[in-house]
């Protein structure tokens, strides 16, 4: 059975973006095509479903590392920005985008609150892990198809390769015994031409 440990990690959450989009707690806002997402960016994100795919990376992180704040995740999607002639700085990512997908999965109960340990912060919950490891599976199935459909064509193309060698193998034969037999006639051609009959000569009698 797969997991996310051991799937891609792009994979998942291309997938896992697919179908946060059927559930109808996460939902972009208004402002989510013409906003960016930290200050460290020059431009809006060229995808249109760029939050869900927000969503489903903070919820991986979360099956993987919880409990996270949101202050770690500022950083975790934060990055340099470009001043020209100056020295880059590191800019953290926004916190209100964050704390907003944080909120919507909270409310479809993939996340949680975890109040007890040192470090506080959400922690993903039964239902969220249950849907992670569900799309994982799916993922680990096409996996192994895709690999039994090429051990296959392999398979084909091999038999092919072998019976074309088999093809060449025989042409390449049939003309090797044609240029043996025909030095041999020509060699008897030339042993018939070699010995004609010789005439004898009769003695004239006077």
């Amino acid at each position: 059975m797969g997991t996310i440990y051991n799937s891609d990690p792009s994979e998942l959450i291309e997938k896992t973006a697919e179908e946060l989009k059927k559930v109808e707690s996460i939902k972009p806002p208004v402002w989510a095509p013409f906003v960016k997402t930290g200050m460290h960016k020059e431009r809006p994100p060229v995808k249109s479903d760029w939050w869900y795919m927000r969503a489903a990376s903070i919820l991986r992180q979360i099956y993987m590392f919880s409990p996270i704040g949101i202050s770690k995740f500022q950083s975790r999607y934060g990055g340099k920005k470009s001043r020209g002639y100056k020295t880059e700085h590191f800019y953290k990512g926004s916190g209100s985008i964050i704390r907003k997908i944080v909120q919507q999965l909270e409310t479809e109960g993939f996340l949680k609150k975890d109040l007890k340990s040192v470090h506080k912060g959400r922690m993903i919950t039964a239902k969220g892990k249950k849907f992670l490891d569900d799309i994982s599976a799916k993922i680990s199935k096409i996996t192994a198809q895709k690999a039994e459909e090429q051990k296959k064509e392999e398979k084909a193309k091999g038999k092919e390769v072998a019976a074309k060698k088999e093809e060449k193998q025989e042409k390449n034969t049939e003309p090797k015994q044609e240029q043996k037999e025909k030095p041999v006639e020509e060699a008897k051609g030339a042993i018939q031409k070699e010995a004609k009959p010789v005439k004898k000569e009769v003695p004239i009698k006077d």
